[in-house]
């Protein structure tokens, strides 16, 4: 073998041999592994569109967990929404930094906040949503329902007020503003907006329900009566406080066989309830009275003074009813002692009260040993 011979073989077995070299290094490196973050996302976003939240949620977890960007907390949050965990969509969310919020994203803050029954933070997101999207009218009426629950109807009538001036036919807005006006004593208002919602077609029990006590407040009290009715036959008789307005209204405009019928309803309804029960019992005696019932009218107060013991006018309108118009009128006495008991511990009685003790003064005076039983 020359030399010449000699070097090339030498120089074919040094290629080789880093061949051989560069060839068992391939063998041992591990494969380029693919975008780790990108299959997760992908993952939970199929998953999501299958509507299994429950699968999803561990892919976005650790996706969150690899990399936590706007991105990554929108996706988790978006899965925490969905399964009903307000709390933590919250979390997520309000720690975005709010320009990389997607509009879907901020209204879901804004909601979690609604379903956890915080209208003050509410109130805070979704005035800085309303910056960017003005038109959402069901945040704009959120918004406003919010401010109403915290006193603050007057801001909650500025907010649908602005949006009103750009779009009337909102029902969620319209709701949410006429409620505004009632809470702001605003009746005459209150009362034009339902009845726009009415016009709508909003025939709902609430819309129905809040015209009629506007109209009560507005003493206008054919009107209240002829959206109450209504109201009532569409919760089925089952809303207490629409039967116990309605019995009131139908009383006082003198439709007293309706109105005890409506008052017994709610008095069904809302036994054991001592606040309403006062209100109820009372207009029940008075109706029974208005209507010659007096056995009745008797029966009703004194159910009126088991929830009421200190009613000082109770007293004389039982021993009145007792004493001219019932046949055991010797039981007159024991509600005229107590009624002046209590009359003369007030303080500053006015007119109609001193001529009202006057009056049982001098029955009392009376023999009631001589009375027919």
């Amino acid at each position: 073998m020359n030399k010449s011979t000699t070097i090339l073989c030498l120089a074919l077995v040094s290629v080789l041999s880093a061949w051989g070299e560069v060839s068992a290094k391939k063998k041992v490196v591990e494969p380029v592994a693919p975008d780790t973050l990108t299959m997760l996302i992908q993952t939970g976003d199929s998953l999501m569109h299958e509507s299994n939240t429950f699968e999803a949620l561990k892919y976005f977890q650790q996706a969150y967990a690899r990399c936590d960007s706007s991105l990554t907390r929108i996706k988790l949050a978006d899965c925490y929404y969905k399964r009903g965990n307000y709390f933590q969509t919250a979390n997520l969310l309000k720690n975005a930094p709010a320009g990389e919020l997607t509009h879907e994203a901020f209204r879901q803050l804004v909601f979690s906040y609604q379903k956890q029954d915080d209208p003050h933070s509410l109130t805070f997101w979704g005035r800085n949503f309303l910056t960017r999207y003005p038109m959402d009218g069901e945040v704009v009426a959120a918004v406003t329902t919010a401010l109403n629950r915290t006193d603050q109807a007057w801001a909650g009538i500025s907010v649908a007020e602005k949006y009103f001036k750009k779009d009337s036919t909102n029902v969620l807005v319209n709701r949410a503003l006429a409620d505004a006006y009632f809470m702001d004593r605003k009746f005459d208002q209150s009362a034009a907006m339902y009845e726009r919602l009415l016009q709508l077609g909003d025939s709902t029990f609430n819309t129905l329900y809040s015209a009629g006590m506007c109209y009560t407040r507005l003493d206008s009290l054919e009107r209240a009566y002829q959206h109450l009715k209504p109201a009532v036959l569409l919760s089925q008789m089952q809303h207490a406080g629409a039967a116990y307005r309605l019995g009131v209204v139908c009383v006082d405009l003198g439709y007293l066989d309706e109105g005890l019928g409506y008052l017994n309803i709610a008095t069904q309804l809302l036994l054991p309830d001592t606040t309403t029960m006062k209100a109820i019992t009372l207009s029940q005696g008075e109706a029974y009275y208005l209507m010659g019932q007096y056995a009745k009218a008797v029966e009703a107060w004194k159910q009126h003074l088991t929830y009421n013991p200190t009613s000082i006018a109770t007293y004389y309108n039982i021993g009145n009813a007792i004493f001219y118009y019932l046949p055991n009128r010797k039981q007159a006495k024991t509600y005229y002692e107590r009624f002046l008991e209590l009359a003369r511990k007030e303080p500053n009685p006015n007119a109609q009260l001193q001529e009202m003790m006057a009056n049982a003064e001098k029955l009392l005076k009376q023999d009631f040993s001589k009375i027919r039983k």
